[in-house]
């Protein structure tokens, strides 16, 4: 998120982070849209216990900050059919590693840097992805590889990933805001 942030504060994304929201209210993305200036919200099943007003209260919010492209950056609960309605085609995810592979409910951060190792694989990378009512089904956007190196354990893999992750969201929200790719 911050990545994206100050890429467009320092005008390398022609873009504007409109609001954030995240559910939990004690997370540092909350902290950065607080020292950027950036509106916030926390909208969870603790200020909604119904999913159908989480996820009206969540497309509402998105609304009244006129949001054009929703991304999911640490975001990790699936959207509501009002939100994924509202913004079909218009809401990217960002996966640590080349989709469709190691992808799917419960394939988040360490555990899809795990189950690369264990596979032996030689390549890994960043899918961008739209998102839709299933866990990293979305059509792909755009992927970048990154190798996995012999004396990579968990942790080194996951850094570089994370690393190639933050350039590869900028540059691909740079290309679908250049019309370089269509959503």
């Amino acid at each position: 998120m911050q990545a994206i942030i100050d890429a467009c504060k320092q005008g390398d994304l022609e873009a504007k982070t409109s609001v954030v929201i995240s559910n939990n209210s004690g997370s540092g993305a909350i902290e950065r849209a607080k020292r950027e200036g950036i509106p916030y919200h926390h909208l969870s099943n603790v200020t909604h216990s119904q999913p159908e007003e989480l996820d009206r209260a969540i497309k509402e919010t998105l609304e009244k900050y006129e949001t054009n492209l929703v991304i999911l950056s640490g975001y990790m609960k699936m959207l509501g059919p009002q939100a994924l309605t509202r913004y079909r085609g218009r809401i990217l995810n960002v996966h640590p590693a080349l989709l469709p592979k190691f992808g799917g409910k419960g394939m988040y951060g360490r555990l899809v840097h795990e189950a690369v190792l264990a596979a032996d694989e030689r390549v890994s990378g960043v899918t961008i992805h739209i998102v839709d009512d299933e866990y990293d089904c979305g059509p792909i956007v755009a992927q970048c590889k990154v190798p996995v190196l012999d004396s990579d354990m968990v942790e080194s893999l996951m850094r570089r990933v994370q690393a190639r992750e933050r350039e590869f969201f900028v540059e691909t929200l740079q290309r679908i805001s250049r019309d370089q790719i269509k959503l």
